[in-house]
């Protein structure tokens, strides 16, 4: 027998989790509804992503060294990366998309255009589960209704994914971003070579931050909010073109973009034999709103545990085996999650407080530390002095934030 296992969603957790199957050996199916699919991202990801997950250099449009924190009342703080060897790559999606799709189908994985709408739960743990789904590989717009008969499921199609609904995972909190990508005249593009910017304040984003990411020949800019005050998003993000009107001055948007956050994991990740990862299964951080880097790594993560508890593909992995997967992520990553979602928490809630977080980012400490966490994906813990010191610091930040809020 060989196991066979399918993969909905081909984004970063979906691809990664097909190319390690389909390099053990495994019959895997790998599902994408628009194979073209540019999904709005900041598309920021860190220096580990790109060894670890062995990225070219032509899919990385910016090797990124400097950031501008730009706080509530437009006071700017520089941050730069000291050691020449380290970057923050800034990626366009339906790139680094593809080339890990790809990579998996050439690896082995059965890439299959097409829209999946239905699943046929077994009622026991041996029974295949049966994919219903319209494939479009024709090209005709309605497509041909098609079934597959699978072991295994791991549902990686997004915050709004069909396979969560279907194994009744549960709803969760999230936020909605909104992004212009804008083509900039040279001489600004110029601006933005190796720089990203983030702009706080409650004119931009009342619960996270606004950016202009750098691109090969284009800048994004966006915002996000709880899709609770959803309604604000275009105000918000007309505060985030008035704040970097200048540096914007005769730009031309090129494409108009809007997406939904996790802003925490679904209550059931794992039930019977499927499995969610990446955003289906809730994996973006607090305060950063950072997510590929955490769907690659999850989908990668539960791949690895199904092929270890499958033998190579043969034996049929139970759900106990499939949550020792979540048992792994949750002890490897829960920190970090449980850090970010205090820093939101603390220092997102008012002007005040961001005027305090943006202070805290002129700290030498605080940006190596930040930089630490980010670049290598490890919440990094201070000396005993240092630590000491950061939150004298913190202290002292948010005493002042609120004479400078505006």
């Amino acid at each position: 027998m060989t196991l066979r296992v399918a993969v909905i969603g081909s984004g970063p957790a979906g691809s990664s989790a097909a190319e390690t199957l389909a390099a053990s050996g495994i019959e895997t199916y790998l599902f994408e509804r628009k194979l073209d699919n540019a999904k709005p991202c900041g598309g920021a990801i860190p220096l580990c992503m790109v060894s670890e997950f062995d990225l070219p250099p032509e899919i990385i449009d910016r090797r990124v060294r400097k950031m501008k924190m730009i706080s509530p009342s437009n006071r700017e703080v520089d941050i730069n990366l000291v050691n020449e060897e380290e970057y923050i790559g800034m990626c366009r999606r339906e790139v680094l998309d593809g080339f890990l799709r790809d990579r998996a189908a050439k690896l082995g994985a059965n890439l299959i255009n097409a829209t999946v709408h239905k699943l046929d739960i077994p009622g026991n743990n041996t029974d295949p589960y049966t994919i219903h789904y319209v494939d479009h590989t024709d090209g005709i717009s309605q497509g041909i209704a098609k079934t597959l008969k699978v072991d295994l499921i791991i549902g990686a199609d997004g915050a709004n994914s069909r396979v969560a609904k279907e194994m009744d995972a549960g709803d969760y909190n999230y936020a909605i971003a909104f992004q212009e990508r804008i083509r900039l005249p040279e001489d600004k593009m110029a601006y933005y070579n190796d720089l990203a910017e983030m702009y706080v304040g409650d004119d931009v984003s009342t619960d996270f931050y606004a950016w202009v990411f750098p691109k090969y020949d284009h800048v994004a800019v966006g915002t996000g909010t709880m899709h609770v005050n959803k309604a604000s998003i275009k105000q918000l993000q007309a505060g985030i073109r008035a704040r970097a009107s200048e540096k914007l001055a005769g730009g031309k948007i090129i494409k108009v973009e809007a997406h939904p956050i996790p802003e925490h994991p679904r209550p059931r990740r794992v039930v019977g034999r499927i499995a969610l990862v990446g955003d289906a299964a809730g994996y973006v951080t607090k305060s950063s709103g950072e997510g590929i880097y955490f769907a690659a790594k999850s989908g990668r993560m539960c791949a690895e545990t199904i092929v270890e508890a499958s033998n190579s593909g043969s034996r049929i992995p139970t759900e106990g085996d499939l949550k020792v997967y979540l048992k792994r992520w949750d002890k490897r990553y829960g920190l970090t999650y449980k850090v970010l979602d205090i820093l939101q928490t603390v220092f997102y809630r008012s002007n005040a407080t961001r005027e305090a977080f943006v202070e805290m980012c002129d700290d030498l400490d605080v940006q190596r530390l930040t930089f630490d966490s980010y670049l290598y994906k490890t919440v990094v813990p201070a000396n005993p002095i240092t630590q000491l010191k950061i939150t004298a610091k913190t202290i002292g930040s948010l005493i002042r934030g609120n004479a400078l809020a505006p």
